[in-house]
């Protein structure tokens, strides 16, 4: 086998939100850097641009380029920007792939094509892998997406075989299962990297042998996501357990409950740039913000009003 291509997926990665502009319904990347420069003042490894939580799928693929492009003046360089390049056939994924890369991508999350879901044996679900790997400048991953939204559940047996590609370095397994984290790491290759993309089973990942993962309450805690990373690395277990426990309810409630507008409401108040979702997802209900104010209130996130 070729040798691997060799790349560090290992900590606390963020699904970063697209902002747009209010008036054009453009999306706004002055207000992206100016995010992006905030969440890198905590040491997260690094950002993915353009997954689920980034609306992927209501973006032009211009818009996909210009905001890996955007991302790349603003990123140290010690850490990575991974676009997400799915798509529905392996033609337009390999565009996708090649033109996030020339914009200054590191790696690429793809998710699997699922309209024809009956047509996705493992046989052409491996297939479409291996070409995209075999295309693409720079390193594959696979994206088990959430299985509440419109996609496959990849068999285990399939992530296996891609596992010994030598340009398919990981995954981000955004099922929520421990059990199923530990399935893929036991059944893997060794040098194949397991990420999660659930915030609140990113300390367990971490215990089962997962390097990391990509966690959309990262957005709301950056310094506490990262930190349960960087502690478990240092052995520092206990304090890492605390943090996970601390931010646990912001990912079951807001990210896993409330979904895109949740967040984008959450980031809001915490003085990010969220905004309004692109239709037709709609904005967070006023009753809704204030019940993403007290969670992120109980997590110790927002100072209460009054204060």
């Amino acid at each position: 086998m070729a040798e691997r291509t060799s790349i560090d997926l290992s900590g606390a990665f963020l699904p970063v939100t697209t902002p747009f502009d209010p008036v054009t319904g453009d999306i706004d990347t002055v207000a992206f850097r100016s995010n992006l420069r905030s969440w890198f003042e905590h040491p997260v490894a690094g950002i993915l641009i353009s997954g689920s939580t980034g609306e992927s799928v209501y973006l032009d693929d211009e818009e996909r380029r210009a905001l890996v492009a955007a991302a790349a003046d603003v990123v140290p360089q010690d850490r990575l920007v991974i676009a997400g390049t799915g798509s529905e056939s392996t033609r337009h994924t390999i565009r996708l792939t090649e033109e996030a890369a020339d914009a200054g991508a590191d790696a690429v999350l793809v998710s699997p094509p699922a309209y024809f879901t009956g047509a996705m044996t493992p046989t052409v679900l491996a297939r479409h892998y291996t070409a995209v790997a075999d295309a693409s400048p720079v390193p594959v991953m696979v994206y088990q997406v959430p299985l509440r939204l419109a996609t496959l559940d990849l068999p285990t047996s399939l992530v296996a075989e891609l596992s010994h590609h030598p340009n398919i370095v990981g995954i981000k397994d955004s099922r929520g299962k421990l059990e199923l984290v530990g399935e893929l790491v036991a059944q893997t290759a060794d040098d194949f990297q397991v990420l999660v993309g659930s915030g609140g089973i990113l300390y367990g990942a971490l215990e089962m042998g997962a390097v990391g993962g990509i966690v959309a309450v990262g957005l709301m805690a950056p310094a506490e996501s990262a930190e349960i990373a960087v502690a478990f690395a240092a052995g520092r277990t206990a304090d890492a357990g605390r943090v996970q426990e601390r931010i646990a309810p912001v990912h079951n409630q807001i990210v896993g409950g409330m979904g895109v507008p949740g967040v984008k409401a959450a980031i809001d108040l915490l003085g990010y740039h969220g905004g309004a979702p692109r239709p037709p997802l709609e904005r967070a209900s006023e009753a809704r913000i204030a019940e993403i104010r007290t969670i992120l209130e109980t997590a110790e996130l927002l100072t209460p009003a009054g204060v």
